[in-house]
């Protein structure tokens, strides 16, 4: 992990699309498949890319009621109040039709509807990640979604893990297809003789789970393309390296393509940090996923002031932004790219990965620049409503036929027109 002194030489961007082309290709003939075998062409991608032949393609409910008996009792009550803390998190973002009315009659509002099925994605095989399953569920559900199904690549074993079951069912879930990859995204896109079409796929997953949501969208909507986890942290001298270190490898740790960052105005903080990195690194299970993301995607950068700092962090515009700094809430107001902020020494990401209640669905690459976390708006639609009195319509009609000649379509003002003579 390089220490590197700022300055207006330094590439801050990186570039994950390249050398993607032989995936695309891939996942196109994955998706292919998918609509012209249906079920059956799910169970033979299945065979192929996970190793699994599949006599049931749904969870069955002797595979939920063994996932209770396997799952203890203190892992159970940690989820319950995760949920708790999600799903009062999101209901605040629930928002409510409206109307408004003029005294001549014109009526105009927006009606907020729920999508009918959504599509959740859930990484798997070796893996269990319960907490992708809350944050993409529960948001879902507060939208006020009635049908998701949610998918997740099985084991050697044709099995889900328990804590991936238990999550499900303590969430109402009540549908898991056991498929991943492209073909899933396919299955839930296009829709097969078992699994149903959605309208919107949620859920992070690998190179060809990303790429098959960027080949459906338009056929369903999508959350985002997600990339590699990332993090930042902010740092003054004041920072404890120590819990830099733990929280730039605990990105780290996600994958060889993970970025973890840290930008900071003290040289002695940069030094220390890497000392702890390096220590803490040896200790860790899963140590050479986290040295080869330190190696290709970590720095330390150094800056000369915390302006200068702050100026990088926006270029980053970063999935993960931990502001571990004297004063954090002096510094929010400055921050305008960033997926999640996290303020403070107590508030490490992972506080927010299980438990806080903030989705941790985030805009990755750069992407925070312009797009937001998963929210219940996501799980949405809007349409907007209007109803024009007599009143109303005589008044505007001539402005509105005006502008319609202003485009040359002249049936759009005879359609204004022909009522007004109707009505004169």
């Amino acid at each position: 992990m390089n220490i590197i002194e700022l300055d207006e030489n330094v590439s801050l961007t990186r570039d994950l699309e390249s050398g993607t082309e032989t995936q695309r290709e891939s996942v196109q003939a994955i998706i292919g498949k998918v609509r012209e075998k249906g079920d059956q062409g799910l169970k033979e991608l299945t065979e192929t890319y996970d190793g699994v032949q599949l006599d049931q393609l749904f969870v069955s409910e002797a595979e939920w009621q063994k996932a209770y008996e396997d799952f203890d009792e203190r892992s159970l009550e940690a989820l319950q109040k995760a949920i708790a803390n999600i799903r009062s998190f999101h209901e605040k973002q629930v928002r409510q039709s409206w109307m408004t009315t003029s005294e001549d009659g014109t009526m105009l509002g927006q009606k907020v509807t729920p999508l009918d099925y959504a599509g959740v994605y859930v990484p798997g095989g070796k893996a269990a990640y319960p907490s992708t399953i809350m944050m993409n569920v529960i948001p879902a559900q507060t939208a006020g979604v009635k049908n998701i199904i949610m998918t997740s690549p099985p084991n050697k074993d044709g099995e889900l893990t328990p804590a991936v079951l238990v999550t499900a069912a303590e969430l109402g879930v009540t549908h898991i297809l056991k498929a991943g990859g492209a073909q899933a995204v396919a299955a839930l896109a296009y829709g097969t003789e078992s699994v149903p079409r959605v309208d919107k796929i949620t859920g992070p997953g690998n190179i060809f789970v990303a790429l098959a949501k960027r080949a459906v969208f338009g056929q369903v909507d999508i959350d985002m393309i997600a990339g590699p986890s990332e993090i930042v942290v902010l740092a003054d001298d004041s920072t404890r390296p120590d819990y830099a270190a733990a929280d730039l490898l605990s990105q780290a740790e996600h994958d060889e393509m993970s970025s973890a960052v840290m930008v900071t105005t003290s040289r002695d903080i940069a030094e220390k940090t890497k000392e702890q990195v390096e220590k803490q690194l040896a200790e860790l299970p899963r140590k050479d996923i986290a040295q080869a993301s330190l190696d290709n995607h970590g720095a330390i950068y150094v800056a000369d002031s915390m302006d200068e700092a702050v100026d990088a962090v926006n270029q980053l515009a970063p999935e993960h932004l931990e502001l571990l700094v004297q004063e954090p809430h002096a510094l929010l107001g400055k921050i305008r790219h960033a997926g999640a902020i996290f303020l403070g020494s107590f508030s490490s990401e992972p506080v927010g990965d299980y438990m806080a209640g903030p989705n941790h669905v985030l805009p990755t690459n750069g992407t925070a620049r312009f797009s937001s976390p998963l929210s219940v708006d996501d799980f949405t639609k809007k349409s907007s409503i209007l109803s024009y009195s007599e009143q109303a319509f005589l008044t505007d009609a001539d402005d509105i036929a005006a502008i319609a000649r202003m485009e040359g379509l002249e049936a759009h003002a005879k359609a204004v027109e022909i009522r007004r003579k109707g009505e004169k």
